[in-house]
């Protein structure tokens, strides 16, 4: 809502009646307590001092006033006490002694108590530790004998870069091993078998065809 000169009058004579800017608020109807305020703030007038002031201490309630206690009674006189003639006193009886010590009770069992651990093993406490379990001592390790049949042969452990690698036999036989001869320079075999392992291709022309397959089965080209 605007503010029109009819409304500012009405704000400017009720500020100067000291009404609060709530109460001018609501008579003013359509603005809030903060725009009475940032108006007059704007119009210049005059700031009216705080009803609370900062150094003033609030009183404290005064403490209900004490019923005065009532006044102690005067002690009574104590009545005279007659003393009666002594009484004689017969000696105690001796306590029965039992002919056997009572038997003392066993006593009751603790609970175990058993922790389950994840998984569903059980965990076990103080008292079901065992001992360590000495470790065993170490295996004498016994070379393998070789074989009687490859014995004065190269086997696969024996080759290097100077030994013919040409397998003789076949792998699953016992006598199975190597060439052993010293190999061709820039070949890993001998003279002998580099010329099985790498031989020259003849002329297309001069070629021989392949043997056919058994049993007559398609030849692969």
């Amino acid at each position: 809502m605007s503010w029109t000169d009819e409304r500012i009058d009405q704000l400017k004579a009720m500020w100067e009646r000291g009404l609060t800017a709530s109460q001018i608020a609501d008579e003013l109807g359509g603005v809030s307590r903060n725009a009475v305020i940032g108006k007059a703030h704007r119009l210049g007038l005059q700031s009216r001092p705080s009803p609370v002031k900062a150094n003033e201490v609030p009183k404290k309630a005064a403490p209900p006033a004490r019923k005065p206690a009532p006044e102690a009674e005067a002690p009574k006189p104590a009545a005279p006490v007659q003393h009666a003639a002594p009484t004689p006193v017969r000696p105690a009886a001796p306590a029965p002694v039992s002919a056997a010590p009572a038997a003392e009770a066993p006593a009751a069992p603790q609970p175990r108590i058993i922790s389950v651990g994840p998984g569903g093993f059980l965990r076990q406490g103080p008292g079901d530790q065992q001992a360590p379990i000495p470790p065993a001592p170490p295996r004498r390790l016994v070379p393998a004998k070789p074989s009687p049949d490859i014995a004065g042969k190269t086997s696969l452990l024996d080759l290097t870069e100077r030994i013919c690698k040409w397998p003789m036999g076949h792998p699953g036989e016992p006598d199975f091993h190597f060439c052993g001869e010293a190999v061709n320079p820039g070949f890993p075999y001998c003279v002998e078998h580099c010329g099985r392992a790498y031989q020259a291709q003849l002329p297309r022309g001069t070629r021989r065809p392949p043997p056919p397959l058994p049993f007559g089965g398609p030849r692969v080209r």
